[in-house]
């Protein structure tokens, strides 16, 4: 009986079936990835719900009040911290005093008990993030939070992805203004970004630090 297959069916089948695991291993990745970089992922444009459905768009964006009111430590801490009870109350002893809204507030105010608010930000243990150094050297609130004056409630507006962090470490002057600007929401720089950011890149000693140590300590 003649042979029904030639001797080379014996490599073509083999080339066959490492191209199908290449090729199934190539879609897995991409599979990987498009998750990985996926909204559901990363929860770009997620708002947490909190205890208190507080508006920065009202805050910010109607009543005008600078970052740094709530936020008193960005300039000088780790930590951007939440503020105590006691700065929401310095307005809301006397306006909205009898929403029902606002009662855990008020209760919080009374029991000198925290308000357990939910992070938006919530970088991995393994991360090291220092705001004060980013606001100290000429990143805007505006550019890792967004424009939360436009928020009726906040969600995260990057990925966070390292990817992210790693594009401004690697070209600061796409990102800098002026000091006196951290706060101001739709900033708009009065050159060119390119001149005004290579000259603050020199002006506020601002290095492109790449190393893995850098963020991961």
């Amino acid at each position: 009986m003649s042979q029904i297959f030639k001797s080379s069916a014996n490599a073509k089948s083999r080339a066959s079936i490492v191209l199908a695991v290449v090729i199934l291993a190539a879609a897995s990745g991409a599979l990987f990835e498009l998750i990985a970089d996926s909204n559901y992922a990363t929860r770009m444009g997620d708002a947490r719900e909190q205890p208190i459905p507080f508006s920065h768009a009202h805050h910010v964006g109607s009543m005008g009040i600078d970052c740094r009111y709530c936020h008193a430590s960005v300039e000088n801490s780790d930590f951007a911290v939440l503020p105590p009870t006691k700065t929401c109350m310095n307005c809301h002893s006397q306006i909205w005093i009898n929403s029902p809204t606002l009662e855990p507030v008020r209760e919080s105010f009374r029991t000198n008990q925290s308000i357990r608010w939910t992070k938006v930000y919530d970088l991995p243990d393994y991360v090291y993030f220092n705001h004060s150094i980013h606001v100290k050297k000429g990143v805007g609130c505006e550019t890792c939070h967004g424009r939360v004056d436009e928020m009726p409630l906040t969600y995260q507006q990057p990925s966070l992805e390292m990817r992210w962090c790693l594009d401004c470490h690697r070209n600061p002057e796409k990102y800098l203004r002026p000091r006196d600007q951290i706060t101001k929401m739709g900033y708009e720089p009065s050159e060119p970004q390119a001149e005004l950011g290579a000259r603050l890149v020199k002006d506020y000693h601002v290095q492109k630090l790449e190393t893995c140590w850098t963020c991961h300590r």
